[in-house]
């Protein structure tokens, strides 16, 4: 693994040499043609000297494209290399070393920028590796140490003062302090954090200082696999691209035939030379992929990774989102309102008893009733043995006696009987929209913790949001009662829910719902429990994915920070950049036609069409530039 790591690293450092040695000879290339083309027009030599710069700079231009073509032939690829070296041959018979210059100029710009979309995604991916700091402080024993970051193991207690970014992915032992979380999340506000909190490679400690311990270091931190997925998202092709590589090839076959039928028709090889000239551009080669670079880093500037840009494309036209409830809509932290006994069972035997049903499970709910335990100061033993039931409830076993906590469906299952009073009760609470967790033992229910989650505040505008720009379906797969389902259906509105589903319910209900809604679905879950439902869907999102290895992993958009407000946004921008993108195809379109006009009205010759080519090739460009410029934030109220 270590020497895969180091070879990953040497081939990395290999590309960029290569790539400053390209940005370098191409700079160099279009210094020294701008200044031929200028003397040439400016007669700053004799007409024989300059004549004799222009061949030598046409030369040495035509090796870089001659050399490409032939590769991309031995590919059994057509380039638009091979119809710009038929054009610079034409040129170079035609003794046009004016307008070989020109070519060259355009096809030296044209790799450069093709460089710089390079550059770009390699920018972002260094922007993010210097947030990560290059020394650690870390404390053995009474002693602190300052060691580079890649000493620090899992385990070391790492020492991040004010002002400092967090090295590591780890727990807080010690300390409080008000954290930064924008270069993971996208999000301005400061989070206070406190002993037993997670914190993450490359936030910010504002102020206060903290003794972190290491749980992930290196290549498994959150910064690292975001930084990978960078690297990943910008080498995958869309299907605007392929599209695209597919059309400059027709267009190269149909472009060299055309020349040749026209070469015979009319007999005019600078009438033929002209029209290579103008139609030779490679500028759709380099916008798309560079319009998708640009989107794809935006995204991740708000906290959004999207893998990929066929993914990014597809986000526009999505028809129907499936949506978990806990942690998606609501803010998956539920918290205990009321304690319901019954029986003669004292407050504080029975929360011993919750504790110990609750103590080995990591459900939001479990999590929840252990905090109000803590906050209670109820301390309570560990159960002998341990059983979950993934969407139905628990069963463990203390001193050889059995108690059960979940669903009321799971107690019956279990055995345990409901008095016509407790059944009254429970509909009472159900009816008022809260969650119950039911405990009992020896065939009788015990008691009930009652529950409430928190809906997200911008949950209803988000989706509404999410509707002007396409969205035709809301749906919502829950594990929580009916009436509870409902509840949050009718405050978000949705268009339908389904309640009191299992795991395996949620992956029956997802095909039923792919079978019944035509178009693209999206499904938002947490990308561990909604992990199978996560794959079947054709775009898959998981929220609050900030520190886990399996919600990144899994789905297609991991939203790094828990705000729902991040779906409109991104559907936002995905549809405003493909809009632009796909303007390209006009941009090229108007100017080539346009170009052809002037060629064959007898308007530009061989030396103004290779000009003309050059400065419209800027235009598609220039215009993916917009992407940088939009304006995702929109303006959603608090509902």
């Amino acid at each position: 693994m270590l020497q895969e790591r180091k070879d990953k690293e040497k081939n990395k450092e290999q590309e960029k040499g290569d790539l400053r040695w390209n940005i370098a000879f191409n700079e160099a290339l279009i210094a020294v043609l701008v200044v031929a083309l200028l003397s040439a027009w400016l007669k700053f030599f004799s007409p024989a000297l300059e004549n004799n710069i222009l061949v030598i700079v046409s030369i040495a231009g035509v090796l870089p494209v001659a050399w490409s073509a032939a590769k991309a032939i031995w590919r059994r690829k057509i380039t638009i290399d091979l119809l710009a070296s038929i054009a610079l041959a034409f040129t170079f018979i035609k003794g046009e070393w004016l307008s070989a210059a020109f070519i060259n100029l355009m096809l030296a710009s044209a790799r450069l920028f093709d460089n710089f979309t390079e550059v770009r995604t390699k920018h972002v991916i260094e922007h993010l590796m210097k947030l990560r700091p290059d020394r650690v402080k870390i404390k053995v024993g009474d002693k602190l140490e300052e060691i580079p970051i890649d000493r620090v193991k899992i385990g070391d207690l790492v020492v991040v003062e004010s002002g400092e970014r967090v090295p590591v992915d780890g727990a807080i032992v010690q300390g409080q302090a008000s954290i930064d979380e924008s270069s993971l999340t996208g999000e301005s506000e400061h989070v206070t954090k406190k002993e037993g909190d997670k914190v993450w490679s490359s936030t910010l400690n504002d102020s206060g200082s903290l003794l972190v311990r290491a749980e992930k270091v290196g290549a498994d931190t959150t910064l690292a696999k975001m930084i990978a997925l960078v690297d990943e998202a910008s080498r995958a092709k869309t299907s605007i691209e392929r599209i695209a590589d597919r059309f400059s090839t027709y267009y190269i076959i149909l472009s060299l035939v055309g020349s040749f039928i026209l070469y015979v028709a009319s007999g005019d090889l600078n009438l033929v030379l002209s029209v290579l000239l103008v139609t030779c551009a490679d500028d759709i080669a380099v916008a798309v992929p560079l319009g998708f670079t640009i989107a794809i880093a935006k995204a991740g500037k708000e906290g959004v990774i999207v893998k990929g840009a066929a993914i990014f494309e597809r986000i526009r036209k999505l028809k129907t989102f499936v949506t978990d409830k806990t942690g998606t809509l609501t803010k998956g932290m539920a918290h205990v309102v009321d304690i319901v006994r019954f029986g003669d069972i004292a407050e504080n035997d029975f929360l011993k008893l919750v504790g110990t049903c609750q103590v080995n499970s990591r459900h939001p709910v479990s999590l929840a009733m252990l905090k109000f335990l803590k906050e209670k100061g109820i301390s309570f033993p560990s159960p002998d043995e341990f059983h979950e039931t993934p969407g139905d409830g628990i069963a463990v076993t203390k001193e050889k006696k059995s108690y059960y906590a979940g669903k009321i469906s799971f107690l019956e299952s279990n055995g345990i009987k409901f008095t016509e009073e407790e059944k009254k009760k429970i509909a009472e609470l159900e009816e008022k929209g809260y969650s119950l967790t039911a405990f009992g033992s020896d065939g009788r229910l015990v008691g009930l913790m009652v529950m409430e989650d928190e809906l997200r505040p911008l949950a209803k505008s988000s989706v509404a949001e999410t509707r002007k720009l396409g969205a035709e379906h809301w749906i919502m797969l829950t594990g929580d009662n009916e009436r509870v389902a409902k509840k949050v259906s009718d405050e978000v509105g949705l268009d339908e829910y389904h309640a009191n589903l299992k795991p395996e319910d949620k992956l029956r209900i997802l095909k039923e719902i792919k079978k019944k809604y035509p178009g693209d679905l999206a499904m938002m879950g947490d990308g561990v429990n909604d992990a199978a439902s996560l794959a079947l869907a054709d775009v898959s999102i998981a929220m609050g994915a900030i520190g886990s290895d399996a919600a990144i992993e899994a789905a297609d958009i991991a939203l790094m920070h828990d705000s729902v407000k991040k779906i409109p946004e991104l559907m936002f921008l995905s549809k405003k950049s493909m809009r632009i993108i796909n303007n390209n195809f006009w941009i090229w379109g108007v100017t080539n036609a346009l170009g052809l006009v002037l060629v064959f009205g007898g308007v530009l010759g061989p030396t103004g069409a290779a000009a003309y080519n050059f400065v419209t090739d800027f235009f598609p460009v220039v215009n993916v530039f917009q992407i940088y410029f939009l304006k995702t934030k929109l303006k959603a109220t608090v509902v």
